[in-house]
């Protein structure tokens, strides 16, 4: 008998084929999961006692090719069709024989099915112009014979098939340009689709070969058994057969959730990054699943940026099998899943960083950068979320320290968070700014990325103390007595300064003296907003986002340099303005930036050694 689509539409046809599935392998999934859910449900009607089934043990799904005949077959031993529900499953198009059966289970069944939406089983007509399901039903105990060649319709006859079950048989299309339709009839094709898509199907499914029957799939899937049942080996085991990383995994993390919303996520830290890690190509996402098979081998949506660097699996079934990419972005489930996983990786990461400190700092050098970058590229948005799993470098230890612990070390009439920035202790400890913030028994943060300041300018604060760079002209650790001695000390030596600024021709935008550099003859500040290390980092960028900081040269009036500068007779321009030059040259040089005119400044200091 010969029957149209109850849809009367060939567009939504080319719809379900063209629009919903983009990848063509997905077909072997979609019927391997139909298979699936037919011994589900037999499964099931047989524990009512209403049906005769093969015992437990013997449900599979075997798949096989035929080259020459170009065909594809997938078979289970379930529950099978009715005429009639060949016509209602089958014949409509967006019809869900799942979904209805779902719908009339009891409480106490629990079957897990996975097509919802009836339109899995015609991604088949992605890769076949032809497809033949042939079905004996369990419950009628009649065989039916179901033959379309696309949206034309379909024809139903009596088929002589004897065991209970459905065999759908796909005869492929020929290879053109876009795809090679025969590389699916490959053993080692089938076998990878299996793998990648289905491999935890509750069930056996079995590739044949001639005689040979090999099972592919692994069934039952590590993050679906409980914590008791597994160990460490298992877990490392999972963690190297995926590739998600070499050795073992600093950190398993290892979720079952139940509620509105179910899912079970088995997740990992890696001990390194990858090599590609933090290059634009690099593909973030776990692999998301339906009540075990594969949806999507990265969904990006389920992991925040700036724990991009988890690798695992999320497994949920409440999410569709039958959803795009684009679908996935505005889904409501995968968004509350989302807002759980990353709730328990910083949760999970705040434990380590509690109860094992030095594998916590292993974690930070490897995956710090993308946190600190978390916050600057959410505009603080992120902070509340990422800000307790900061640590830094400070002049206290060599271990690195949390902002929280920084604030038990500050001192008692210390208001503010003080950082300084360079390329290794040893270059800050020199700091003059910074020596004197020790003086005073100020802790400071040490910052050696260039990311570091670009982070905490976007926080601005940590718990209502503002951070402040040691680095700055603004003064803000004096007190008001010593506030007014430095202005006295500036009105002191105003013509002197004065002299310094016009021969360092606008250089900087001011010259103050000081009184507190130690040994430095002098050094630079900066005012406003951007710093002395924040101007390094933006002349890396192109042309046209470059930005200089406020420079102020601070000079040491107890230092010789300065007695020098002093005595230089008034009408001696010259060398005052080598001095200048000199002092201004070396406090570049102590903040890490070149020397802008080499061969002057070599000059400027034969000049002052021959006048001595």
């Amino acid at each position: 008998m010969q029957f149209e689509f109850k849809t009367e539409s060939k567009r939504l046809m080319d719809l379900m084929i063209h629009s919903i599935y983009t990848n063509h392998e997905i077909f072997l999934r979609e019927l391997i999961s139909n298979a699936s859910d037919a011994i589900d449900k037999a499964f099931i009607e047989g524990g009512r006692g209403n049906l005769l089934l093969p015992e437990a043990g013997e449900y599979k799904i075997r798949i096989s090719s035929n080259k020459e005949d170009r065909t594809i077959t997938i078979e289970d031993n379930g529950i099978g069709m009715t005429e009639a529900e060949l016509i209602d499953n089958l014949g409509t198009i967006a019809s869900s024989g799942s979904l209805n059966f779902k719908q009339n289970l009891t409480d106490e069944e629990t079957a897990e099915l996975i097509g919802q939406f009836g339109v899995g089983f015609y991604a088949g007509f992605m890769v076949a112009n032809k497809v033949i399901v042939e079905t004996k039903s369990r419950r009628d105990g009649n065989s039916s014979k179901w033959t379309s060649e696309g949206i034309e319709g379909y024809d139903i006859d009596v088929s002589d098939k004897s065991n209970p079950g459905t065999v759908v048989t796909l005869y492929l299309k020929e290879n053109d340009d876009d795809y090679d339709y025969s590389e699916l009839l490959n053993e080692s094709q089938l076998k990878h689709l299996i793998e990648k898509y289905s491999n935890y199907i509750r069930y056996p499914i079995v590739l044949a070969s001639g005689e040979e029957e090999n099972t592919i799939n692994s069934m039952v899937p590590l993050w679906r058994k409980n914590k008791s049942e597994l160990s460490d080996s298992d877990y490392e085991e999972f963690y190297r057969q995926n590739h998600y990383g070499y050795g073992s995994p600093l950190a398993t993390i290892h979720q079952s959730i139940e509620g509105v919303i179910s899912f079970k996520s088995l997740m990992f830290v890696p001990e390194k990054a990858p090599l590609d890690y933090y290059a634009p190509e690099y593909e973030k996402g776990l692999s998301l699943y339906s009540s075990g098979v594969m949806i999507m081998d990265k969904c990006p949506e389920l992991l925040a940026d700036y724990f991009s660097f988890i690798q695992g699996v999320v497994d949920s079934e409440d999410i569709s099998l039958n959803i795009s990419r684009e679908m996935l972005q505005q889904n409501r489930q995968l968004q509350v899943i989302a807002k759980r996983i990353n709730d328990k990786i910083k949760e999970e990461l705040l434990l380590m960083q509690i109860n094992n400190r030095d594998k916590y700092n292993e974690f930070f050098d490897q995956f710090g950068r993308q946190l600190k970058f978390g916050i600057y590229s959410t505009f603080g948005m992120a902070k509340d979320i990422i800000q307790d799993l900061l640590v830094f470098h400070w002049s206290g230890s060599d271990k690195p320290i949390t902002l929280k612990e920084y604030l038990g070390k500050m001192a008692p009439d210390q208001d503010k968070i003080y950082y300084a920035n360079g390329d290794s202790r040893e270059k800050i400890n020199r700091l003059p700014q910074v020596k004197r913030m020790l003086e005073r028994d100020y802790p400071v943060l040490f910052f050696y990325e260039d990311i570091d300041e670009f982070t905490i300018k976007t926080m601005h604060a940590f718990d209502s103390k503002e951070f402040v760079s040691v680095q700055s002209q603004d003064d803000l650790w004096l007190s008001d007595k010593e506030k007014e001695s430095k202005e006295e000390l500036n009105k002191t030596h105003i013509d002197i300064l004065d002299q310094i600024k016009k021969a360092l021709n606008n250089k900087v935008v001011s010259v103050v003296a000081s009184d507190d550099l130690g040994e430095e003859p002098s050094c630079l500040t900066a005012k406003g907003e951007i710093s002395i290390e924040m101007e390094k980092i933006l002349k890396q960028a192109p042309e046209g986002h470059r930005l200089n900081a406020e420079k102020v040269l601070e000079v040491n009036v107890n230092h010789p340099a300065f007695n020098k500068l002093s005595s230089i007779e008034p009408d001696n321009k010259e060398d005052f303005e080598a001095v200048s030059r000199v002092l201004y040259q070396q406090a570049r040089m102590l903040e890490g930036l070149e020397v802008e005119d080499p061969v002057q400044f070599t000059n400027d200091i034969w000049s002052l050694i021959k006048g001595e």
